[in-house]
């Protein structure tokens, strides 16, 4: 029963992948359309850009993982394989997560009305300095995810040595080493773009306080242009928070391998982050006019050229 509910939510898990696939696939190309139009890459765009390339290899690669842990174990598990395996999803993990941070900081920047000098120094710098922030990303997501590397031959011997080898308290010793390990070089990726989308959300709805007092005060009309920006941008903020911040709980509890391999567990902790960052691209599409409208172009020439 536990295989085949292991089964099951692999498959969702694919499905989720899939649907997240198309959704950056259809960012990449909406934005990269965008700039070759306009022959401006924007910061927005190049955000978005960046974003969407992360996501969809991350995806490819948990589609990759979902099918090597399957129908190739012996190569899967090989030791060469699982250190480059390792790197380079870290290293995806760390730049989507700084990318959709950069993406909160150019929501603050563009909706919140701060006088603070830095805040509107960033404010008319964001585009020029746009690209070496992407680029120092970058260079720190691969900076953190090499420790994985490293540490993977440790953590391959202790978890596939034979049980006649170890004993349950040394190996219990070993889990909990592992589990520590992980949740330090996990929070030394996460924490600081973390605290960047937590500092532009405490940013994003002090700034709507301040301007619903003023509309008050003023006694002005609630339907606000920048009343339903802020609220859009608070919305989308958010809401990648909690889907981030569920999304690395199951990844610690993959990569600190409590689990049994290919286990009902961990097919749903798969399942989870698959759900996450689709549901995030999904987000990203229905909350952005420009998206949504291409999408909807697209269907309406896919059902007049079926109807003809």
């Amino acid at each position: 029963m536990s295989a085949l509910f292991s089964h099951i939510f692999m498959a969702v898990a694919v499905i989720e992948s899939m649907v997240g696939l198309l959704g950056n696939g259809t960012i990449l190309a909406v934005s990269s359309t965008s700039c070759i139009r306009k022959k401006i890459l924007s910061s927005y765009d190049m955000i978005m850009i960046c974003l969407s390339l992360s996501r969809f290899f991350l995806q490819s690669c948990i589609m990759l993982h979902l099918f090597l842990s399957i129908f190739f174990k012996s190569l899967y598990y090989e030791i060469r394989v699982l250190v480059i395996f390792n790197a380079v999803f870290m290293f995806l993990n760390y730049t989507s997560l700084w990318f959709a941070a950069w993406l909160s900081v150019f929501y603050c920047t563009k909706v919140a009305s701060f006088t603070q000098s830095f805040f509107i120094w960033l404010k008319q710098r964001i585009s020029s300095l746009m690209p070496w922030i992407l680029i120092t990303s970058t260079l720190l997501s691969f900076a953190t995810s090499l420790p994985f590397a490293w540490d993977i031959n440790n953590m391959h011997n202790n978890f596939t040595a034979p049980l006649t080898v170890t004993n349950s308290s040394e190996r219990r010793d070993t889990m909990k080493n592992s589990l520590f390990v992980v949740i330090l070089l996990c929070n030394a990726g996460i924490a600081l773009p973390l605290l960047v989308v937590v500092v532009s959300s405490i940013l994003l709805i002090r700034s709507l306080w301040i301007h619903t007092r003023q509309m008050q005060n003023n006694a002005t009309g609630f339907r606000d242009p920048s009343v339903e920006a802020h609220v859009a941008a608070i919305k989308s903020v958010i809401s990648f928070l909690i889907l981030c911040v569920t999304y690395f709980i199951a990844l610690v509890l993959i990569l600190s391998r409590i689990f049994l391999p290919l286990s009902t567990e961990v097919a749903i902790c798969i399942a989870v982050m698959a759900a996450c960052l689709a549901g995030h691209s999904m987000i990203l599409i229905w909350s952005n006019p420009k998206f949504r409208a291409r999408i909807l172009h697209y269907t309406n020439c896919h059902v007049r050229t079926r109807s003809m």
